[in-house]
């Protein structure tokens, strides 16, 4: 086939996009270990700062209040909880599994010393963490 062939062309984009897809998958919901040292997934994080305030955004999609854990230590903050697989108990074929299900644990550290939690939600997969910046004279 030449080089210009459309249908090459075509092939190769879309195992460039699969191993886009891959790479990405791998940076954002990767296993790490616990201090139990028990196998866990990292959800990931966006941290910002504006108007005197500090502002964290993590990823949990599927995951309820009731299974969230938020812990401040220090300048470290520890979010952990699970996230059971939706379909236990149910009997098939499993085909593809790219959804992290189980417990996970994500450790922000280096945060600020006496930040005070000034709001907290879960909303649309994610959970929105909020702190106010203690003021320096």
């Amino acid at each position: 086939m030449k080089s210009g062939d459309p249908r090459t062309w075509m092939w190769t984009r879309a195992l460039e996009a699969l191993n886009e897809a891959e790479r990405l998958h791998k940076q954002f919901f990767h296993l790490g270990r616990s201090p139990s040292r028990r196998p866990v997934w990292e959800p990931p994080v966006d941290i910002f700062e504006g108007d005197g305030a500090l502002h964290i955004v993590v990823a949990l999609p599927g995951v309820t209040l009731d299974r969230l854990k938020v812990v401040s230590e220090g300048t470290s903050l520890l979010i952990s909880g699970d996230l059971p697989v939706p379909w236990e108990g149910r009997i098939g074929a499993l085909h593809r599994m790219e959804i992290p299900h189980g417990r996970f644990e994500r450790r922000i550290e280096g945060l600020p010393p006496g930040l005070q939690a000034t709001r907290h939600a879960l909303c649309d997969g994610c959970l929105f963490l909020s702190f106010r910046k203690p003021e320096h004279p």
